[in-house]
């Protein structure tokens, strides 16, 4: 595992609790890999925009999709700064007083140039791409996307030029006088589950559950199977 990290700068500095501060590719990595949705901020024409949609990491580059009929994304064709954010609510934080009320998270911020990938070969090698980082080996079980499709689609990548993890995982932290306090205190788990699957009526019988799935069982946390599918396809590592 490589013991590189993102550039400090001023743009993505931790400037409040700098202490809880990440920028090693490692710290960063580990808060994108779990993750299938992020936050994507933007300004068009002095008017900021911030948009959710799902993304996938190949080594230091972040690539998303959406509709070539989007706005934000024909904007982007010549190069547009953005910010990428990814954040899991980790816990919530009940405390002696309100003002120590938290939670526990952990977040990435991804500073970078997005750009269009307009070349059909390298778009569907992209969007293969997706659909095996969140659902292992179901590439080979699908019908190829037509034409058609590929140029309804548009696919961004960005450069991470440079980053931040913030962390926070320490529970109740009260002032020391108040731990005595006859006050209920607690930390309560918070966490994303898959729940059983619901077959398509219209399925044909006798189409079996595909082994590639077989992470996907009720009741498994959400940010455990997409760390297990990155793994599978990239490596286990963070780099």
């Amino acid at each position: 595992m490589s013991d590189a990290s993102y550039p400090v700068t001023e743009r993505n500095k931790v400037r409040r609790l700098h202490e809880r501060a990440r920028y090693d590719h490692a710290s960063v990595h580990a808060i994108l890999d779990p993750a299938m949705l992020c936050h994507i901020a933007y300004v068009i024409d002095g008017l900021p925009y911030c948009t959710p949609t799902a993304f996938w990491r190949e080594g230091t580059h972040l690539y998303w999709h959406g509709s070539s009929a989007s706005r934000m994304l024909r904007t982007q064709k010549p190069g547009l700064p953005v910010c990428l954010t990814v954040s899991h609510l980790d816990s919530l934080v009940l405390a002696r007083c309100g003002f120590n009320h938290s939670v526990d998270y952990r977040s990435a911020m991804c500073f970078g140039t997005a750009h269009i990938i307009d070349d059909l070969e390298e778009k569907a090698r992209a969007l293969d791409a997706m659909i095996d980082r969140f659902y292992p080996g179901r590439n080979a079980e699908l019908r190829p996307s037509t034409t058609q499709e590929l140029k309804a689609t548009m696919v961004v990548g960005m450069e991470i030029e440079s980053a931040a993890a913030k962390v926070r995982a320490k529970g109740v932290g009260d002032e020391e006088e108040d731990y005595a306090l006859p006050i209920y205190a607690a930390r309560f788990p918070v966490t994303q589950v898959i729940g059983a699957a619901e077959p398509c009526p219209r399925m044909p019988k006798g189409v079996a559950y595909p082994p590639g799935l077989a992470g996907f069982r009720d009741g498994r946390r959400l940010d455990e199977i997409m760390l297990e599918s990155h793994h599978r396809l990239y490596g286990d590592t963070t780099d």
